[in-house]
């Protein structure tokens, strides 16, 4: 077994595609649309294989009540490895430059990874693994 994909109910379908795309070298597929339910969605693939993640958008979707900046019960966040922690750090600071919240700032963990936590447009949390 193997986790085939996530997915995320989002406000502004575009602009997500255009940030998994930008900064981690995702590939949208075409967009699927059901026009009776008012439903969109992407699935972005990535380099190196993996899940995919589906980006989807319909009216009437709630915001989530959850504070970005705390930990909550239910998933909190997914990571995504990049090649190398000058990669993570380099990532990190273009997303920073960029205007983007860095949640956790680079560092090596006790699980030994090297990480970094960032917030997505919609507020997802995403590590930056290597």
């Amino acid at each position: 077994m193997h986790i085939e994909h996530l997915a995320l109910w989002v406000r502004d379908l575009e602009r997500m595609r255009a940030f998994y795309e930008t900064y981690f070298a995702a590939t949208a597929n075409d967009k699927y649309t059901n026009v009776s339910k008012g439903f969109s969605s992407y699935f972005l693939s990535f380099p190196d294989g993996g899940p995919r993640l589906e980006l989807m958008q319909m009216p009437g979707i709630p915001d989530s009540l959850n504070d970005a900046f705390a930990q909550f019960s239910g998933l909190i966040h997914f990571a995504i490895s990049v090649d190398s922690e000058a990669a993570v750090d380099a990532l990190t600071e273009r997303l920073r430059t960029n205007g983007f919240s860095i949640v956790g700032e680079p560092r090596r963990t006790g699980d030994g990874y090297y990480e970094s936590v960032v917030l997505d447009p919609e507020s997802n949390r995403i590590e930056i693994t290597a």
